[in-house]
């Protein structure tokens, strides 16, 4: 009865709030999985979050992985062995992941493969907004497509039963907006409850792609394809909503929820075709839909996927209908009603009734790194010492706010592990000295092969690796660093500080940076020093620090400005920047509810007006 408390958990035929991430995971247990893999990323996080909660409940077996491309190849081979398995990424995990995933569409899978994809339109974490549904004509993989998460529940047990058939990894796509807003769930049966190894069945010529092997299977792969459409045509999420008119609406995914709401606010009766499985695309239901059009419009965001097959099934059987589409919708960004609202508008000639609440004038909050940080010392240090005459590559994590006032220590970042890789290539490209900066978790992500490579082709840069003991930026999800597993269990602890050395790095040295004096002589000693240094500055994120801290009952002593001693330089304030210091009476004042008590400011006054609070 005690798993019962769990929304997650709750018996079929029951209602669960739940966020749409949740229920991608409630769908896979309802679906029977077996095995879940996942590196967290931001908007796909709490899929795996989720599912790691309640594995060992259930008999799950839930990783970790080390990366987005090790994941899919331990729920690919998992499936390929005969458990139904589910791998889980943002949408730029999916690039890291691209070589397995484009040979899974080949060997296909012999249990149901579910592959998510959340896509980020606004780029509201992420370094670009691609478009992952071209994935999906890239592999030749189905691709389905939630608009709630309902849907989204009920779309994974779908995904699964269509992988089962086709023996193929489907792609179950989402966004940032389905995959975090919440409504409630209607649940069915869970089906996980444990899982048996199972007996390798060998098939050399399906499962080694040598190129004669692959050759067959791309031509076995279109067959697959072929009974994709079929299924398309049936899939019961895709639907038309509203009465038939000349004018109409082709839609899927979030975009469709625009789309409705657009239609509510005009007088118009224009039905909306919403597409649930968006690879194979249902042709002859589009086809049906367009007969008797004059006029159709495609809401969809960023690229534009969907028009483009409209206006080639229009094209190919001649149909005279107009087709808008990113003609009036932009290509990139979220979509929101008003946009929506106006591109009708513009389209049908009529205005249209808006109701909405605007607030205006609201002030930029800007992300800022947390009270306590201990990334926040070594930014400090490294301006303090080099401002800038350095080059600072940086890369993808709570770090990366580093590249913003006061610290402005990021240069160049194009994805995870890219800090070392491009401090290789700028060493041997550029006169100033090369400063940078790489997380724990995403070390062991990516920046380990780029290590390797700068020490074989002789690089010269410092290497700053922020280890705070976490996977911070996307909810503390543990790593090979933490020495806790998916499931909550002990494991071996793969210290940075020994792969570091084992990639033949001479100059490791390990640092406190909440140590400001230690912190600075060891930097100012690797400047001294030539080929590839790496500083670990090694402390554990503060918010874990003060949640533990909470839990076990201790007190949290926070720091406080003397403002007798108190000179008003704005030191503190301006360039170490911690967001519990503020300005107050011409003077700093620290704000004791934000205050974590680390007592690095107190280190940093030159007037020693910052103690503890006795």
């Amino acid at each position: 009865m005690a798993m019962e408390k769990d929304p997650l958990l709750k018996p079929a035929g029951e209602v669960a709030l739940l966020m749409g991430n949740e229920a991608i995971a409630r769908g896979a247990i309802e679906a029977g999985i077996c095995v879940a893999s996942t590196y967290p990323g931001t908007p796909s996080s709490e899929i795996a979050d989720t599912l790691s909660r309640i594995a060992a409940k259930l008999g799950i077996y839930m990783e970790y992985s080390t990366n987005e491309k090790v994941a899919m190849e331990v729920a690919g081979s998992a499936a390929i062995a005969g458990l139904k398995s589910m791998v889980s990424m943002k949408h730029v995990g999916l690039n890291v992941a691209a070589d397995p995933f484009m040979s899974l569409a080949y060997t296909g899978v012999r249990a149901g493969m579910v592959i998510v994809t959340a896509d980020d339109p606004e780029c509201f974490s992420s370094q670009n907004e691609q478009d992952n549904r071209i994935y999906s004509i890239l592999s030749g993989m189905p691709m389905i497509e939630p608009s709630n998460p309902q849907e989204a529940k009920d779309y994974t047990v779908l995904a699964f039963e269509i992988s089962e058939k086709l023996k193929l990894p489907v792609i179950l796509r989402t966004t940032t907006r389905i995959s975090h807003c919440r409504m409630n769930v209607k649940l069915g049966e869970i089906e996980s409850k444990g899982y048996e190894k199972q007996t390798f069945k060998k098939s050399m010529q399906e499962l080694v792609l040598l190129p004669a092997n692959a050759r067959v299977l791309h031509r076995r792969l279109l067959q697959k394809l072929k009974e994709a459409r079929k299924i398309s045509e049936a899939f019961p999420g895709t639907k038309v909503v509203g009465e038939e008119n000349d004018i109409g609406i082709i839609s899927s995914g979030a975009a469709f929820n625009y789309a409705m709401e657009a239609v509510k606010a005009t007088s118009e009766k224009i039905p909306v075709l919403k597409i649930g499985m968006t690879n194979p695309l249902p042709e002859e239901t589009i086809l049906d839909f367009l007969e008797n059009k004059r006029l159709v419009i495609v809401v969809e965001e960023l690229s534009p996927f969907l028009e483009n097959y409209v206006k080639k099934l229009i094209a190919e059987f001649k149909l005279d209908v107009e087709v808008h589409g990113k003609d009036v919708i932009p290509e990139y960004g979220e979509l929101n009603p008003s946009i929506v609202y106006e591109a009708l508008a513009k389209i049908i000639g009529k205005p249209v009734k808006i109701n909405l609440k605007t607030i205006e004038n609201v002030p930029r909050r800007p992300p800022v790194m947390c009270p306590g940080c201990p990334h926040r010392s070594v930014f400090y240090i490294v301006r303090k010492v080099l401002g800038d005459k350095a080059i600072y590559p940086t890369d993808i994590g709570c770090y990366t706010l580093g590249a913003l006032p006061p610290y402005m220590a990021g240069d160049l970042l194009f994805c995870m592990g890219s800090s070392i890789g491009t401090s290789s290539g700028l060493s041997k490209a550029i006169k100033e000295p090369i400063v940078a900066f790489i997380g724990d978790s995403t070390f062991y992500h990516a920046g380990i092969p780029a290590l390797i490579n700068s020490i074989y082709n002789k690089a010269e840069f410092i290497l700053f690796v922020l280890d705070n003991r976490t996977t911070a930026m996307t909810g503390h999800q543990p790593h090979p660093g933490t020495g806790i597993t998916g499931l909550g269990e002990r494991t071996s602890e793969v210290k940075i500080s020994n792969i570091v050395k084992g990639c033949g790095v001479k100059y490791v040295k390990t640092v406190d940076p909440y140590d400001l004096r230690t912190l600075e002589e060891t930097f100012r000693d690797a400047l001294n020093a030539s080929g590839v240094r790496v500083i670990i500055a090694r402390r554990e994120c503060a918010l874990l620090s003060v949640r533990r801290k909470i839990k076990e009952g201790k007190q949290i002593k926070p720091y406080r400005v003397d403002k007798e001693k108190c000179r008003g330089c704005m030191l503190c304030v301006k360039q170490f920047a911690c967001p519990a210091i503020t300005v107050k009476d011409g003077k700093a004042h620290i704000n004791e509810r934000l205050c974590v008590g680390c007592g690095v400011c107190a280190q940093v006054c030159p007037f020693n007006a910052i103690g503890e609070v006795k």
